[in-house]
């Protein structure tokens, strides 16, 4: 067994308990949370194991004990219960358990992997598109808003033209107040078109892989990326289907004896991913949507009936997507739209 130390990140401080080779608590230390700071009391310790919790800092921190040639697990907090919810929680407490379950047990921790440093800035591109179209959507939502409150409507139009079709529906007395906020939604259109033609260049140039996601109609260069950068490397997933559990799109188990009920899904891994997968998945099931295996696949079970069949539709169809994505990346396959009803045929 190597020496292992524990690590509690802070976003000012970490707390670090270091073990020997034995397994004896042999040092507590307090260091501020800085790259110097952490390179100055590993450096001690050449080749430990550092056993971290997921967290802010925790990509970064990683990266930089790997390239000083020590050995880094980290820990998925959502299965680490014995930390969260104890009576008596302190930083030192928590990194005093995680050395110790890595000492018993490395596989206690759930141990989860951060992407790579190009791969974290290139998902940032798209994050920020989002938050571009998050603020769009909201300044959108007041502009309509406010014109009701007084009596008059805007009629329905996409986001993009917005900006154009609802000046001429906005009354003069709530121009002075609403003049700014067109202004910014044109702006924000604008830096979200910049933003698309940089996600394109980057699926063309640094990851040529997307297209053979692209192949699929619904899918878009902004998911075709992020799928990529979210997963990174197919082979980490021995079947495809594990994909779908990876993206937390199949159900919760709570089974004991005969009782197996029957729960949501887990929402588990990253939330702006499963959200692209539904957006794609309600463009398949719509009225514009190909005809395609996924689309009939959605379809019955959306036949079903029942109060929640067209929801749960689309969260099948946005699992099995996730798996054909992988699968098309993973085999750099041609895409066929109707495979199954030709082998039915």
């Amino acid at each position: 067994m190597k020496r292992v130390i524990g690590m509690d990140i802070g976003d000012k401080k970490n707390i670090m308990v270091v073990f020997n080779e034995a397994g004896d608590e042999v040092k507590v230390a307090s260091i501020t949370n800085t790259s110097k700071q952490v390179q100055k009391f590993f450096s001690q310790y050449p080749g430990a194991v550092v056993v971290m919790e997921a967290g802010t800092h925790s990509g970064w921190l990683s990266r930089l004990l790997e390239s000083m040639g020590h050995e880094v697990c980290i820990g998925n907090p959502r299965k680490l219960r014995v930390i969260w919810d104890s009576k008596d929680k302190n930083d030192e407490r928590d990194a005093r358990i995680l050395g110790m379950m890595y000492r018993l047990e490395p596989r206690l921790l759930h141990r989860i992997f951060h992407r790579g440093a190009q791969a974290q800035l290139d998902l940032e591109l798209i994050k920020s598109r989002n938050m571009l179209v998050q603020s769009r959507t909201k300044l959108i939502n007041h502009v309509r808003c406010a014109v009701k409150g007084i009596g008059r409507r805007i009629p329905a139009c996409s986001a993009e033209t917005f900006f154009r079709k609802a000046p001429e529906h906005i009354p003069s007395e709530l121009q002075p107040a609403l003049s700014e906020l067109l202004r910014m939604i044109y702006e924000i259109t604008e830096r979200i078109k910049d933003l698309d033609r940089q996600i394109t260049g980057l699926c063309e140039d640094r990851y040529p892989e997307t297209a053979y996601l692209l192949q699929v109609t619904g899918v878009g260069p902004v998911t075709a990326l992020a799928f990529v950068l979210t997963v990174e490397d197919p082979a980490r997933f021995g079947k495809s289907r594990r994909v779908g559990a990876y993206l937390g799109l199949t159900p919760r188990r709570d089974q004991s004896g005969e009782t197996d009920k029957q729960l949501r899904i887990t929402k588990a891994g990253d939330i702006y991913m499963r959200q692209l997968l539904v957006g794609c998945a309600h463009y398949i099931l719509g009225p514009f949507g190909p005809d395609c295996d996924l689309r009939s696949h959605g379809m019955r079970i959306a036949s079903r009936g029942g109060k929640n069949a067209k929801r749960r539709a689309v969260v099948a169809v946005a699992r099995k997507l996730a798996v054909l994505l992988h699968r098309l990346w993973s085999d750099q396959s041609e895409y066929v739209a109707i495979r199954n009803r030709k082998r039915a045929a």
